[in-house]
């Protein structure tokens, strides 16, 4: 919901070019909620507030914005100014808004930013997107071994207002490579003793990201570790930038939206879903919705084909969506529980055994009980108590069969070299209805002759 509080203020000030309001509103509250009081505005109107912002507040109240102001602004207003927010923000940050413009509209930005910034802009574009290249900043607390804790301590306050986070001291030798980490904290306890050198206070073994990993490893990495930022290195170890906590939350969000649009049988959407158009929403999910329908196909074929068994023994027709819900759901629960398991590294595809031990027992207790369930109901509609075991007895193979389906299936997927969440509850779901209908007319078949 939009907050109209401040607008019609804001607005006044705009238009009295009110230099010393404008710049109180700015600085009076958190950038956070400084953009939320601005979302009533165009884009044109919070650019023209933000002019008035000291460039770290510039900074913060703009990346508070929603994605696609952002851009917005990037691609309209004066490019002086826009190049004057770009040197500011992040080479991370900038790298991600400039991907969202032309060609030639970013080389107008670039060639008005200032050349070392332009070049690690630069730098960062050249890695692929999804890897910690493209992730990470330059912006890091980066000092010689041999300082000692009163150089170091120096040298950190002039590198300290164009740092990104200073969290972690990250130790190297003449030639970059990375050779250790001091954290701010035993940096600043160590103070006593300003003649002791960073390399008799550093921890040697750092966990690092290689410049070309994928973010998912990355993300891996920084929850195992509980680190507040990671290091990134080339093949040669040579220090490349840091990753911070911030940036792995934010791939954590994309690859859990990512997950569940698969789970949901929708290809995942490379925008957000206010911000894709109706055309492209339709076709990602059309995609899978045609493919689905035509395993829904499948099951009013296994109907068609047990017809007269159907014709014959009429009372099991009221038993077919319990039968087939039972099979679906059992293995869309498989299913998701196991691709959670190989997303946060819980267990393996080498792990199929123990995995199909787990579900055979978890499916024959499920079952049982499922079984019981339904046998009480057949004994109110079938025909005879005889007749009415058929149901709890396909109940239990139908559910059994239904989560050994769905546990197996990611891992199969997964040792294909394969996205497992391509095989979606949808899908396995549709699986289960015609296995379903096949095992409950065939027990039918058995019992009644």
């Amino acid at each position: 919901m939009v907050n109209t509080l401040f607008l019609p203020e804001i607005r006044e000030m705009l238009t009295e070019q009110d230099e010393h309001g404008l710049r109180e509103f700015c600085e009076a509250l958190h950038p956070i909620r400084t953009a939320e009081f601005m979302e009533g505005l165009t884009s044109d109107e919070m650019w023209r507030v933000l002019q008035f912002a000291k460039p770290e507040q510039r900074v913060e109240i703009f990346n508070s914005f929603e994605w696609n102001r952002q851009i917005d602004m990037l691609k309209t207003q004066d490019e002086k100014q826009v190049a004057q927010l770009v040197t500011l923000l992040s080479a991370d940050d900038a790298v991600d808004l400039l991907q969202q413009l032309d060609e030639v509209r970013v080389e107008e930005i670039l060639a008005l930013v200032p050349v070392t910034d332009r070049r690690d802009i630069r730098r960062l574009q050249t890695f692929a997107e999804g890897t910690a290249g493209a992730m990470m900043t330059t912006e890091v607390a980066c000092v010689d071994e041999t300082l000692t804790v009163r150089q170091a301590i120096e040298q950190l306050s002039k590198q300290a207002e164009h740092l990104e986070t200073i969290y972690y001291i990250y130790v190297t030798d003449d030639t970059n490579h990375l050779r250790g980490v001091v954290s701010a904290r035993r940096l600043v306890s160590t103070i006593g003793k300003p003649d002791l050198t960073l390399r008799d206070l550093m921890i040697s073994d750092v966990v690092t990201a290689n410049v070309h990993d994928d973010q998912q490893t990355v993300a891996k990495k920084v929850a195992k570790y509980n680190l507040l930022a990671i290091p990134v290195i080339d093949d040669h170890g040579h220090m490349l930038g840091i990753i911070t906590h911030d940036d792995v939350i934010d791939v954590v969000i994309e690859e859990a939206a990512e997950e569940m649009q698969k789970a949901a049988a929708v290809e995942p959407l490379s925008d957000s879903y206010m911000r894709t158009s109706v055309l492209t929403l339709s076709w990602k999910r059309g995609v899978w919705l045609t493919i689905l329908f035509g395993a829904g196909l499948l099951t009013a074929l296994a109907l068609k084909h047990y017809e007269p068994e159907l014709e014959k023994y009429q009372w099991l027709v009221w038993f077919i969506p319990l039968i087939i819900g039972s099979g679906g759901n059992s293995g869309s629960q498989s299913s998701t529980l196991v691709n959670i398991a190989l997303a946060m590294g819980d267990t393996r595809p080498g792990d199929g055994l123990r995995i199909v031990r787990r579900e055979l027992l978890t499916g024959l207790l499920l079952g049982s009980f499922l079984g019981s369930v339904g046998w009480l109901a057949a004994l109110l509609l079938a025909p005879s108590y005889f007749a009415a075991l058929i149901i709890p007895i396909t109940i239990l193979i139908v559910v059994t069969s239904g989560t050994l389906i769905g546990g197996m299936l990611p891992v199969f997927l997964r040792r294909l070299g394969l996205d497992p969440a391509l095989m979606s509850n949808p899908f396995i779901a549709c699986i289960n209805d015609v296995l379903g209908i096949i095992i409950f007319i065939n027990v039918a078949k058995l019992m009644l002759g």
